[in-house]
């Protein structure tokens, strides 16, 4: 359901999306992949977006996260409103609040574990970056392996480090995009129940993409998209 227009964005919303679309120009006219859809996400909830492939998921999780900017409407992050914000601006707010968690795990194959988690932090000009992304890894189940390179870890091993990488910055929002798309059923299992558990001690706004129901039915929210419309909320 779209917002009414006298809907607004307060402080307690870590996300807020207005009359959102995103158009992409075809030599044939142009092609819209979302119309109109509105949302707001309350800080601390769990919410699952779904739709069958093409309805518009990673596109709309590109705009939330200020990756992309929208042909119309507008989305709010923590307060921001990434769609008046230049890329500086919106790799700025990324860095201060937003986490990632891809299906494909983008670890950096050069740099061990330790490495790979220290990174955002370094990034962001933490003084101590290694103590947090120590600790985490602990968190995860990863202490014994800080020095290794993603080439020598499992699956779940990688996906462990890419969740402590996302939280060890204690974002206000968490983006997952199908977390366990690459894993096997029981590995992704336990990688589901380690990011819930993760984002609860967290107190984290969880965005969680995906085309597994059950999955998105442990979240407490579930959006709908049907080509690119919202469709359920």
């Amino acid at each position: 359901m779209a917002d009414s227009p006298g809907t607004h964005a307060n402080q307690r919303d870590a996300l807020h999306v207005e009359r959102l679309g995103k158009r992409v120009p075809l030599p044939s006219g142009d092609l819209t992949i979302l119309d109109g859809v509105g949302f707001t996400i309350p800080r601390g909830e769990a919410v699952a977006i779904v739709g069958a492939s093409g309805s518009g998921k990673s596109t709309l999780l590109s705009l939330l996260a200020g990756l992309d900017v929208p042909s119309d409407g507008e989305v709010r992050l923590d307060g921001e409103p990434l769609s008046r914000l230049d890329e500086d601006g919106r790799a700025r707010v990324r860095g201060e609040k937003v986490g990632f968690v891809f299906q494909s795990f983008q670890l950096l194959p050069s740099l061990t574990a330790l490495e790979n988690v220290m990174l955002p932090l370094e990034l962001r000009g933490d003084d101590d970056a290694e103590g947090p992304a120590r600790a985490i890894l602990g968190q995860v189940g990863l202490a014994e392996r800080l020095g290794h390179y993603p080439r020598q870890l499992s699956g779940g091993e990688q996906q462990r480090v890419a969740l402590a990488r996302a939280f060890v910055t204690r974002p206000s929002v968490l983006f997952a995009d199908e977390p366990t798309g690459n894993l096997d059923t029981r590995t992704g299992q336990a990688i589901i129940e380690l990011l819930f558990k993760l984002n609860r001690e967290a107190g984290t706004t969880l965005v969680l993409v995906t085309h597994d129901e059950h999955l998105a039915a442990r979240c407490s929210r579930v959006l709908r998209l049907d080509s690119g419309r919202l469709v359920s909320a």
